[in-house]
């Protein structure tokens, strides 16, 4: 007699485990702890074999009847359904090492040896963010052009052609990856050449030096009600004019406060190059408050989600839209900013300012302006330009 549902539920446990037939080969066992599980005995080749269907309830009896008919389908076919499930596990272990995430990771893995730590944590945050939600999932053999076109147009669609960019050539090398490794046997990526959006021509948004005032006057009243460590941050910015990342992923191991110095290693610098900047008396007042905020953090600015981590990325942007600036002024900005202005008001040469900006000597000339030997003329010209904005903001 066939069991029905009711006699699913209604069975209780017993002292030793007790069979429910159904038929067919298949059975309920309910075990002596209360679980009921789908078992179907068989033979073949001469053995007999049991396989599981699954627990009930959460196989229903109408799933594990289906279940068993698919597998007396194999039988009828000359095939072990046991060998069967150990094949579809094999190739299923095998698609998920295959997927792209997989292989990304994996591609990622064995290159972060020779990259920065900035570089390293970059790339990944940008598949994190932009591939793998699209893509991560797939096959990586499967994924072909118009698949990786269509997450590409979504990068550029906010306007970040650059990140565009980028995104095609590692996953172009991610591809290439794959395929010296055997798991798949196109790039998709190559076949992007020509598609991308050209992006803008322009430089990064930056208030000039007229501007200047109105701009300190907005950062000091801030009516934006930013965080205290933000608007410290964006100070501190404007004083060194480095690179964002350079000031957000800054430790409090790089500085001698009593000499004024702030040593940048290479590994955190563009050019891969050690940058030393001369700190103006404002500026190491703004990192005394900074210590006094930040606690026992090795960040000068750490996160305020936990000092563990620093300032994201995105703060000083936000920031500066909150204030009124936005499309108007970037973090980066600041950089412009004091080249245009030290050169127009202060009467520094170019060579000055721009070793100071840690550009990379263009000439032999260039060159004789590099690093130390110019320290004494970039710190004399650190404090005028930190004595000059205050002057401003009065």
């Amino acid at each position: 007699m066939k069991l029905t549902n009711t006699a699913c539920i209604n069975a209780k446990p017993k002292e030793k485990p007790y069979k429910l037939a159904d038929g067919g080969g298949m059975y309920l066992e309910i075990t002596p702890s209360g679980g009921k599980l789908w078992r179907l005995k068989y033979r073949f080749g001469g053995k007999e074999k049991l396989l599981s269907l699954g627990k009930y309830p959460q196989t229903t009896l109408a799933e594990a009847r289906i279940k068993r008919e698919e597998l007396k389908k194999l039988l009828a076919n000359g095939t072990d359904p046991s060998d069967h499930r150990k094949q579809q596990k094999q190739e299923q272990t095998l698609s998920s090492a295959n997927n792209f995430e997989a292989v990304a990771r994996e591609w990622h893995e064995n290159h972060k040896a020779t990259w920065s730590d900035n570089h390293t944590k970059t790339v990944l945050q940008r598949l994190e963010a932009d591939i793998f939600p699209a893509l991560g999932y797939r096959p990586i053999n499967s994924i072909n052009a118009p698949d990786l076109l269509a997450v590409v147009r979504k990068i550029e669609e906010r306007g970040a052609h650059d990140v565009a960019k980028r995104a095609v050539q590692v996953c172009g090398q991610i591809f290439r990856y794959g395929i010296v490794t055997g798991r798949n046997d196109r790039n998709p990526a190559a076949d992007l050449r020509g598609a991308l959006k050209t992006a803008p021509k322009g430089h990064y948004a930056s208030i000039e030096p007229d501007d200047i005032p109105d701009f300190l006057e907005a950062l000091n009243k801030n009516e934006a009600r930013l965080y205290r460590e933000t608007t410290l941050a964006i100070k501190l910015l404007m004083l060194t004019f480095v690179r964002t990342s350079e000031l957000i992923e800054a430790k409090w191991s790089e500085f001698d406060m009593e000499k004024a110095l702030w040593s940048i290693p290479a590994k955190r610098m563009k050019m891969k190059r050690p940058h030393i900047v001369p700190l103006a008396k404002q500026a190491i007042k703004i990192l005394e408050e900074l210590k006094t905020l930040g606690g026992s953090s090795e960040w000068i600015l750490p996160s305020q989600f936990g000092s563990r981590k620093h300032m994201s990325n995105n703060t000083i942007l936000k920031a500066l839209e909150r204030l009124g600036y936005k499309g108007r002024m970037t973090g980066h900005g600041f950089r412009a900013l004091a080249m245009t202005t030290i050169k127009e008001r202060l009467g520094y040469l170019h060579e000055i300012v721009d070793r100071q900006l840690a550009h990379a000597p263009r000439t032999t000339n260039d060159k004789a302006y590099d690093r130390t030997k110019f320290i004494e003329d970039r710190t004399k010209m650190m404090q005028e330009w930190a004595d000059y904005l205050d002057a401003l903001g009065e």
